[in-house]
């Protein structure tokens, strides 16, 4: 059965517990997983604000924010978008309720053990998913996780929970571990040679165009603005193959487009060959960007 077994509210900056559900399970390897998690929750600032990863038969999720961090303890099989939407009910509860003051002035483990009744009654819904009345709220977590999805945390991870390394935190920068894609496939890379070649022919014909219009005054500038147009869709859609982007199915299809209004434009200079060349080679690396997606993508999950 998929359920949520345990869940509390920590302060980031020192892990100190300030609220937890109750629970009374004694198997031996939930309280295996309840540990890490309060390793876990002395270190969260080293690591992105949503993770999750898997103890045995168990899953750990967590997210964090303005310096409070919610954490959970589920069945392995219970749904990431349940997960985070419960996550997310918790902090917005906890949020309204106290102040920022009182959170960072808390010296006492359990300062906000009234919380824990919000906490119960929450995860009491959420074991039950077919009542849950927040089907927008979830429908929208699914949204935020297929663009965003959890990083999954590693066994290297969980050592540096324990404490065998202390040099985690330099392992997040520049490009968030979420924003990771799935590793290219050859047809992806022939696709992006294939885009970055017609980039180039579209610069080409760009700078002769120029010279040609330096030589003559008759010559359509807006020729070249076509060209170079082109050549910016060409490599941007490398871009996107290569690299995370919010909205990438999107702006793959606005490049596209881009590159199709262009070819139209140029109908004088090339032939229906070229043309369809250039286009076939744009709607290919549209394919492929749409193909390649974000490691950890969530399944989906209707309620």
């Amino acid at each position: 059965m998929s359920m949520v077994l345990f869940a509390s509210v920590v302060r980031v900056a020192d892990g100190l517990p300030l609220s937890a559900s109750t629970d009374y399970e004694l198997e031996r390897e939930l309280q295996e997983t309840k540990r890490h998690l309060k390793g876990l929750s002395r270190k969260l600032s080293q690591f992105p604000d949503r993770c999750t990863f898997k103890s045995g038969q168990y899953n750990v999720n967590f997210t964090y924010s303005l310096g409070v961090g919610y954490l959970m303890v589920c069945t392995a099989n219970y749904p990431n978008v349940l997960a985070f939407c419960f996550l997310d009910e918790l902090q917005k509860e906890f949020i309204v309720t106290y102040e920022t003051k009182r959170i960072s002035s808390a010296v006492r483990p359990y300062s906000f053990i009234e919380f824990d009744t919000f906490i119960q009654k929450t995860k009491q819904r959420y074991n039950s998913p077919r009542s849950l009345s927040t089907k927008i709220n979830l429908a929208d977590m699914q949204t935020e996780i297929k663009l965003r999805p959890p990083y999954q945390l590693s066994p290297e991870d969980l050592q540096a929970i324990n404490g065998f390394s202390l040099r985690t935190s330099s392992k997040y920068k520049g490009i968030a571990p979420t924003q990771m894609l799935e590793p290219a496939t050859l047809p992806g890379l022939v696709s992006c040679v294939l885009s970055v070649l017609c980039g180039g022919l579209n610069l080409l014909r760009g700078v002769h165009a120029i010279e040609s219009i330096l030589q003559n005054d008759d010559e359509d500038f807006n020729y070249v603005i076509a060209f170079f147009l082109g050549t910016a869709a060409c490599l941007y859609q490398c871009y996107l193959f290569a690299y995370f982007s919010v909205w990438r199915n999107s702006k793959s299809f606005l490049a596209l487009a881009l590159i199709c209004l262009s070819n139209m434009y140029l109908y004088e200079l090339r032939n229906v060959w070229q043309i369809l060349f250039h286009v076939a080679v744009g709607a290919f690396m549209t394919l492929q960007i749409r193909l390649r997606q974000p490691l950890g993508k969530a399944p989906d999950y209707n309620v």
